[in-house]
C-alpha cells in the first residue's frame, strides 16, 4: 500500500489481490475500469483498514459483535435490538483525524463542485459464492468534507442491519471476519440507468440478456420505488419488450441527496432505451459477462448517450451448467430427484454414483444429472419418459412435455402428436408389460445378493493401496450388472405395473380410487418397512430400564454404545443395538452419497428416533402395526373380489383381479431391496477407503481422513500411485462444495442454464390448497412437523411429518407419524411405498412445502387426491 495514503486507495491501485482492504464491490469496480470500452466513473476506496482502526479497536462495540455471533435465525427480536445498539456504537465513533486528512487530500484533486456516490464494499461482497447484493447502504449525491465523513460512518454501520446480519448468518458468515471499506465514487446525472442480467433470472438462460431501464437514477429502481421497462435479447436480437408506465423519476437533489419527481405524461409510455442502444448495451454486457468468466448483475446508466457502469457482482443465485464436449444444445434430468437426496454430494460419492451407473452422468452443482436430448428424438424413449418417470412424478412429465414443444430440442415433434400413446410400429418397452413370477424369486434374489455381499466383505479385506482401488472399481461394474439387472427392473416393475392396472380396473368396474395402497400394506421382504418396525422393538428391549433411558435422553456421544456396559441391562442392550447395526448400520440421510456418516459410524443418530418409541407405543406396537395392516390388506381383497364376482363377467374380473393382487403382495416388498444392497457395498468400500485415507495421513500425504471425500475416484488413485496431493484443490472444493449446499437443484436443466421444475395443471382443488402427488391414500388432519434432518426429529402422535425429501435412512419415523408431506418424490420413491406398507397417508411433490407450511400448524392431508390445506395459523418457532 502507498505509504502516503495509508487508509484510501485510487481505483487504479486496486486489484484481484485487493479484496481483504477493498472489499468485493470495490474490486469488482476497480476491474471493471480496466475492460477496454467499458467506462466506470472515477473514484477511490477508503480501505477496511479505516474500519479496523475505528471500529475494531472499541471494545464495547466488539462485545457486542460476539453477542451477535452465537445468535441463530430464529432469535429475530435479540437480532434486532443488538444490530441497532451496534449500528448506533458505529455511529457515534469520531473518524480520527489521520483518516479524515486522507480523505480531504483525495477530495482536494477534484473540481469542489463535484458530488459523490457514498457506496459500501464488505470483503464478504459481490463474491462468485455470495451477493449479498443490496445488504448495505449506499448513499447518493454527497458533497462536502463533512457530510462525506457522516455517511462514511453510515456505511460502516450498515454492516450491521438486520437484513445484513440475517445474511450472514444463513451464509454461515461470521460477522467478526467480515469487514467493510466505502466506495467515494463520482456521481453521474443519468437520463436513463438499470440493472442488466448476462443470464435470464427468470429462466436461467444464459443465452438471454435481461434489461430493466427507467428514466432517471438507477437505486430508485434497485429500491422498488419506480417502474421500468423490461428488454430480452438473444443472439444479438430484442426477442421481447416490455414497456411500463412511468410515473416517477429519482433525481438528484440541489442541497444534496435525492427527490421524487412527475415524469411528464408524454414520456411515461415512451420506452426508456431506443432499440439501437439495447444492442449496445447488450454487446458491452457481453464484453465484462467475458471478461468475468461468470454471468453478471450490472448496475449501468447512460449519461450523455453514453454508457457508464457502476457496479457489477456474479449472478450468484444461478445453478451451475453440466459440462459437455461439443457446442450442442442438451437437455438434463435430476438424478436426486430421482433418488430422493437434491443435496449436494461430494467429489468421491459423486464419482462413486457416476462408476455405479449404467448410464453416463453429468455433475452439476454437486448433484447428478442425465443427458436426455437423445432421448427426445427417439419415439420410443419419449415414451418412456412421459409414461414411466412421467407416471411416477407429474412435474417431471409436465417439465420434459415443455421442453417436447420445442424444436431445437426435438426436431421432428410435431404438434398434435398423442404423447401419451406408444408410437405406431414399435413395441411396448419390456418394462410396461406384467409378468408372471412365482413368488420365491424375491426370496432367492435376496439370498443370491446377500451371499454376495458377505463375499465381498471377506474379500476386501487382503486388499490395500493401489490394488484396493481396482478390486473397488470392478466391483462397482458388478453392481451394475446384479443391482441394475434385467430380472430385478422386471419384479419391480410387475409388481408397479400390477398395482397400477389394479387401480385402473377397480375404479372403472367399481368406481373406487387407489385400492393398491390398501392391499400393498405389510407386504414381505420389505427390507425398509422391517427396519422401521425392528426399531421399534430396539427400543421395547431399552424399556425395562430407566437408567438407560436416562442416559439416552442426556448422550449425544457417538461412542455412547461402550458406556452401557456400566448400566443394568447395559451389556444385553449393546448387543441388540450391535444386531441392529450389523443388518442397518450402513444406512443414513443421503446415503447415495458414500462419504455421508453411516449409523454404524454414529450410532447416536438414531436415539432421536428410539426416544420418539419410548415416548409414544407400547410394547409390541411393531407386531400389532404390521399384522393391523396385514388384515387391512386381506379384508380389502375379500371385500373386492366378492364385489367383483356380482359384476357382468365377475368370476373372469375377480379372477384376473386375484392373480394381479398376488403379483403385487409377492413382489412389491424387493422394492427397496436393491439400494440396499447398493448402500451396504458401499460402506464396505468406505470402511477400506477410510482404512487406506488412514494410511496417506500417517506417511504424511494427507493432513485428514476425510480429505479422501473432495477428491475423485481417478484423483485418488493418481495420490496413491505418487504420493503426491494438491492441497489447494482440496481447498478448493471444501469451498465450492458449502456453496453448492445453499443451492436448489432443478429437475430439468439445458446446456443453455434454463431451468425446468414442471407446475400442476389441476381445477380440482379446494382454494389455497398445495397441490402434489397422491402417492398413498386417507385424509387426515395433524400437526405439522417441518423437519429438514431426521436426526433433530422428536415426534408426537398427532404429528403430520413435513419434509423436503425422505430416503430410506427416515422410515424409522414414518411409524411414530399420522401422514407425510415431502417437497420431492414420485409415485414409487422409497417415501411413497413405504407411506402406503404402513397406511400413512401421504403427498409428495408439493412445491416449497417446507417454506409454505409451517412448523406446528394445523394441516389436512388428502393421500387420495393428491393435495395439503392448511387449517390453521397456529405455529411455532422451528427449532421447538
Amino acid at each position: 500500500m502507498n505509504s502516503q495514503h495509508s487508509y484510501t486507495l485510487d481505483f487504479r491501485d486496486i486489484g484481484t489481490e485487493s479484496l481483504a482492504l477493498a472489499g468485493g464491490k470495490a474490486m469488482n469496480l476497480a476491474i471493471l475500469s480496466r475492460i477496454d470500452g467499458i467506462q466506470v466513473p472515477s473514484g477511490f476506496c477508503i480501505t477496511t483498514e479505516a474500519y479496523r482502526t475505528c471500529i475494531e479497536t472499541d471494545t464495547s462495540i466488539q462485545k457486542m459483535i460476539d453477542q451477535l455471533s452465537v445468535l441463530n435465525v430464529e432469535e429475530t427480536d435479540s437480532i434486532k435490538v443488538l444490530s441497532a445498539e451496534i449500528r448506533n456504537a458505529i455511529s457515534g465513533i469520531p473518524i480520527p483525524a489521520v483518516i479524515s486528512r486522507e480523505i480531504s487530500n483525495r477530495l482536494s484533486n477534484t473540481d469542489p463542485t463535484t458530488t459523490y456516490a457514498v457506496r459500501s464494499s464488505a470483503t464478504a461482497e459481490d463474491l462468485p459464492t455470495a451477493s449479498f447484493a443490496g445488504q448495505q447502504d449506499t448513499y447518493l449525491n454527497i458533497s462536502g468534507a463533512n457530510s462525506m465523513l457522516e455517511h462514511i460512518s453510515k456505511c460502516w454501520a450498515s454492516l450491521f442491519t438486520e437484513r445484513a446480519v440475517i445474511y450472514r448468518i444463513r451464509h454461515n458468515i461470521d460477522h467478526r471476519q467480515v469487514r467493510l471499506a466505502v466506495i467515494i465514487q463520482e456521481m453521474l446525472f443519468p437520463q436513463v440507468s438499470g440493472i442488466l442480467f448476462t443470464a435470464d433470472p427468470v429462466s436461467s438462460n444464459r443465452k438471454v440478456i435481461s434489461i430493466d431501464a427507467s428514466f432517471g437514477l438507477g437505486e430508485a429502481m434497485v429500491s422498488g420505488l419506480v417502474n421500468a421497462d423490461n428488454y430480452k435479447i438473444e443472439n444479438g436480437k430484442i426477442t421481447e419488450k416490455n414497456i411500463s408506465l412511468k410515473q416517477l423519476v429519482i433525481s438528484p437533489a440541489s442541497n444534496g441527496s435525492t427527490e421524487k419527481e412527475s415524469v411528464p405524461a408524454v414520456q411515461q409510455n415512451k420506452q426508456a432505451l431506443t432499440d439501437e442502444q439495447i444492442l449496445t448495451l447488450a454487446i458491452l454486457a457481453r464484453k465484462i459477462e467475458a471478461f468475468f468468466h461468470t454471468p453478471q448483475d450490472i448496475e449501468w446508466c447512460l449519461v450523455n448517450g453514453k454508457f457508464h457502469f457502476v457496479q457489477s457482482r456474479p449472478i450468484t443465485t444461478l445453478f451451475p451448467i453440466p459440462e459437455t464436449t461439443d457446442q450442442e444444445k442438451h437437455v438434463f434430468i435430476s438424478v436426486g430427484h430421482q433418488q430422493m437426496m437434491t443435496n449436494a454430494i461430494k467429489p468421491l460419492g459423486i464419482s462413486i454414483w457416476q462408476l455405479t451407473s449404467s448410464r453416463p452422468m453429468y455433475t452439476a452443482g454437486g448433484r447428478l444429472f442425465i443427458d436426455i436430448t437423445n432421448d427426445l428424438s427417439s419415439p420410443d424413449k419419449k415414451y418412456v419418459l412421459l409414461n414411466v418417470l412421467g407416471k411416477s412424478d407429474p412435474l417431471f412429465k409436465d417439465a420434459i412435455s415443455s421442453i417436447m414443444q420445442r424444436e431445437e430440442f426435438t426436431g421432428r415433434e410435431q404438434p398434435g402428436n398423442k404423447e401419451n400413446q406408444a408410437p405406431q410400429g414399435t413395441s411396448t418397452p419390456d418394462y410396461q408389460t406384467i409378468k408372471d413370477f412365482d413368488a420365491g424369486i424375491v426370496t432367492a434374489m435376496i439370498s443370491n445378493s446377500q451371499k454376495e455381499i458377505e463375499e465381498l466383505r471377506q474379500n476386501i479385506q487382503s486388499k490395500s493401496g493401489l490394488e484396493l482401488l481396482v478390486f473397488i472399481q470392478e466391483h462397482l461394474k458388478l453392481i451394475t450388472r446384479t443391482a441394475f439387472a434385467p430380472q430385478s427392473f422386471d419384479v419391480i416393475f410387475t409388481a408397479v405395473n400390477a398395482a397400477f392396472r389394479i387401480n385402473e380396473n377397480i375404479q372403472e368396474w367399481l368406481g373406487e380410487k387407489n385400492v393398491a395402497d390398501k392391499i400393498s400394506q405389510s407386504v414381505p421382504n420389505n427390507i425398509t418397512s422391517e427396519m422401521g418396525l425392528e426399531l421399534m422393538d430396539l427400543a421395547d428391549e431399552i424399556r425395562p430400564y430407566p437408567a438407560i433411558i436416562d442416559f439416552l435422553q442426556q448422550t449425544k456421544d457417538g461412542n455412547f454404545l461402550d458406556e452401557l456396559s456400566r448400566f443394568e441391562g447395559g451389556s444385553k442392550i449393546q448387543q441388540v443395538f450391535k444386531n441392529f447395526l450389523h443388518k442397518y448400520g450402513m444406512r443414513c440421510a443421503g446415503e447415495i452419497d458414500i462419504t455421508q456418516t453411516r449409523w454404524s459410524e454414529n450410532p447416536a443418530l438414531l436415539i432421536p428416533t428410539i426416544l420418539t418409541n419410548l415416548k409414544n407405543f407400547t410394547p409390541g406396537t411393531s407386531k400389532r402395526k404390521f399384522n393391523q395392516g396385514l388384515q387391512e390388506a386381506v379384508n380389502k381383497e375379500n371385500e373386492i373380489i366378492e364385489r367383483l364376482k356380482q359384476l357382468p363377467d365377475g368370476d373372469q374380473k375377480a379372477a384376473e383381479t386375484k392373480h394381479l393382487i398376488r403379483l403385487v403382495r409377492d413382489l412389491s416388498g424387493y422394492r427397496e431391496y436393491p439400494k440396499y444392497a447398493i448402500v451396504s457395498r458401499y460402506f464396505i468400500y468406505k470402511q477400506a477407503l477410510l482404512k487406506l485415507a488412514a494410511e496417506l495421513v500417517q506417511n504424511g500425504t494427507l493432513p485428514e481422513k476425510e480429505d479422501i471425500y473432495y477428491l475423485n475416484f481417478e484423483e485418488l488413485k493418481e495420490i496413491v500411485r505418487t504420493g503426491k496431493i494438491n492441497h489447494q484443490l482440496i481447498q478448493k472444493r471444501k469451498e465450492d462444495f458449502r456453496f453448492f449446499e445453499k443451492l436448489t437443484p432443478p429437475r430439468v436443466l439445458t446446456s443453455d442454464g434454463e431451468t425446468f421444475s414442471g407446475k400442476y395443471n389441476r381445477n380440482d382443488l379446494p382454494p389455497g390448497a398445495l397441490p402434489g402427488i397422491a402417492v398413498s391414500s386417507g385424509i387426515i388432519e395433524g400437526r405439522a412437523r417441518v423437519i429438514k434432518k431426521m436426526e433433530e426429529a422428536i415426534l408426537e402422535s398427532d404429528d403430520i411429518l413435513v419434509t423436503r425429501f425422505t430416503d430410506p435412512s427416515w422410515t424409522p419415523l414414518f411409524v411414530a407419524i399420522k401422514g407425510l408431506v415431502t417437497e420431492v418424490g414420485g409415485l414409487m420413491t422409497h417415501g411413497s411405498v413405504i407411506a402406503r406398507e404402513y397406511g400413512l397417508p401421504a403427498v409428495v411433490g408439493v412445491n416449497n412445502a417446507t417454506r409454505l407450511i409451517k412448523n406446528g400448524q394445523r394441516i389436512r392431508v388428502n393421500g387420495s387426491d393428491g393435495y395439503v390445506e392448511i387449517l390453521s395459523d397456529n405455529a411455532f418457532p422451528e427449532n421447538q
